[in-house]
């Protein structure tokens, strides 16, 4: 179906939300990917330690990002990407809690952005055990790909999505969320507490 949107996938440094370390962007038209980008992000000095954890899951080090971005020096360049589209998230919680936490720690405006969830669209689209990233995307047709590399993980989200809107007939991401139940929902900033 010919779709249009923008899938996003964030890795982290710690279980921080503002500790973004990479980002993976997959612009979506017409049902089919035109456009990939990534790059890294050097998390905030008061949440920068790399755990173990986190470096084990994605490959990610504190020497790799030394020179990259800082989450404010490169938010014009991720808002550009994904322009008036709406944003695609597999647990779209954490990746927009990921931008909601960057931009509340660098004192940076959130963004206006809707988006949805391709974990919940998942959920009303196939009927497998889990809805975990690597199954649901194989559900949509999506080869082996590096789980937890930002970019993979947007494209595989996106095969999520483009997948759901021919199976539910919908010519639209909000046609698609309107069919299965679910809404296009709307990042906002968390008030600060004075």
């Amino acid at each position: 179906m010919p779709v249009d949107f923008t899938a996003i996938d964030f890795e982290t440094a710690n279980s921080h939300s503002s500790s973004a370390c990479a980002v993976g962007l997959v612009r979506v038209r017409g049902g089919a990917v035109v456009e990939r980008a990534e790059w890294l992000i050097r998390p905030p000095a008061t949440h920068g330690e790399f755990l173990s954890m986190n470096i084990r899951i994605h490959g990610i080090t504190p020497a790799m990002v030394t020179d990259a971005p800082e989450w404010g020096d490169q938010l014009q360049q991720l808002r550009d990407f994904i322009g008036a589209d709406v944003a695609v998230a597999h647990n779209a919680g954490f990746d927009m809690g990921v931008i909601r936490g960057a931009c509340a720690e660098t004192i940076t405006p959130v963004p206006k952005l809707r988006y949805l969830c391709s974990v919940q669209v998942s959920r009303k689209t196939y009927d497998i055990p889990s809805h975990r990233l690597p199954l649901a995307a194989a559900a949509a047709g999506f080869g082996e790909f590096s789980h937890h590399n930002a970019l993979a993980d947007a494209e595989a989200c996106a095969a999520i999505i483009i997948d759901a809107a021919r199976r539910h007939a919908a010519s639209s991401v909000t046609a698609l969320a309107k069919t299965t139940g679910l809404r296009i929902q709307t990042l906002k900033a968390i008030p600060l507490k004075l």
